[in-house]
């Protein structure tokens, strides 16, 4: 299919916004190289101004020991398709985000719906934080320390009923404060979702904050979910509405090609993207910038030891 036929994938916007924007390149590799040397807190001028601090816990059971990728890197280099298809357009136009009041609905097949406030999920479980590997569909992973708790935490709360097989996660989508939704790049609100139990499962973070601060809007502020078994796009921002269903969701980058994004998503590297390779990564802020090597990519992303069991007797190279 030719590009006129087809609106713009996501894997065919990186390499052209990398190749045509050399501010963001020249930014990543800068960072890369002398980062590592540098606290988290490094030249966060395009960043929140004055962020909140998070009073987390280090969970050592469900944390990478891996060298964490700098906050500068996390922050600047994102996916965040509602603010922009480049990878700088998210801290450089998330600053119209209003992200208080905020609230989330929890709604569909559980016993008790509710819509809750930013401040009383809060409130709901510790704050814990966990240092997750996390791959993006295109090739490159970062190490990025995570504060929340188990999403199953909030689940529990709202009962499910029996009938509830999968949870489905809706993100903002408003003109006003989002850029990119004025575009078509997919149908908006963005959704995704997660069998019941991939959501039970304890990596599963219903995300607050990130390196011990609350989430910084280009991250998906206020609440986000991070799934770091699953490629990046999984993992849905600035949500504004939990439903439980009995049928498996609609996504939204299945919906716009499943034969590229399927449902599960899960990082294989023995099933290649149509267009390219999974079976390496680069981390971004290894100290190499945009130089850094190829890195052989695990199965599960290195989580095969908490989930594999989730997906015994599956054919991943159909249900991928």
């Amino acid at each position: 299919m030719s590009f006129i036929d087809k609106t713009i994938l996501p894997g065919d916007i990186t390499p052209r916004s990398i190749f045509e924007n050399r501010r963001s390149l020249i930014r990543a590799a800068a960072a890369g190289s002398f980062g590592a040397a540098l606290a988290p807190w490094f030249s966060r001028e395009a960043l929140a101004a004055d962020p909140e601090k998070l009073s987390a816990t280090l969970n050592t059971t469900y944390s990478s020991k891996d060298e964490l990728t700098p906050y500068k890197l996390a922050t600047t280099y994102n996916n965040f398709y509602e603010f922009g298809t480049d990878k700088a357009d998210p801290a450089e136009k998330a600053h119209t985000l209003q992200t208080r009041p905020w609230t989330i609905s929890i709604e569909g097949l559980v016993k008790k719906p509710v819509t809750l406030d930013i401040d009383a999920l809060l409130k709901l479980a510790p704050i814990e934080e966990r240092i997750y590997r996390m791959r993006c569909v295109e090739g490159w992973s970062m190490v990025i320390p995570w504060d929340g708790y188990s999403l199953s935490k909030l689940i529990n709360k709202v009962e499910p009923l029996g009938s509830a097989k999968y949870v489905e996660f809706i993100s903002l989508a408003d003109r006003k404060q989002m850029p990119g939704v004025k575009s078509n790049i997919i149908d908006w609100p963005y959704k995704e979702g997660l069998r019941m139990d991939e959501a039970m499962n304890p990596l599963t973070l219903l995300t607050l904050g990130m390196y011990g601060e609350v989430l910084p809007k280009q991250n998906g502020a206020p609440v986000r979910i991070v799934v770091p078994w699953k490629y990046g796009f999984k993992s849905a921002k600035s949500i504004v509405k939990i439903r439980f269903t009995e049928e498996m969701p609609k996504t939204s980058w299945n919906q716009f090609d499943a034969r590229e994004y399927g449902f599960y998503s899960n990082v294989n590297p023995q099933v290649d993207h149509p267009r390219w390779s999974q079976a390496s990564e680069r981390r971004i802020g290894d100290g190499r910038g945009a130089f850094a090597p190829k890195i052989k990519t695990q199965m599960f992303n290195g989580y095969a030891d908490q989930v594999a069991s989730l997906y015994a007797g599956m054919d991943l190279k159909k249900y991928y």
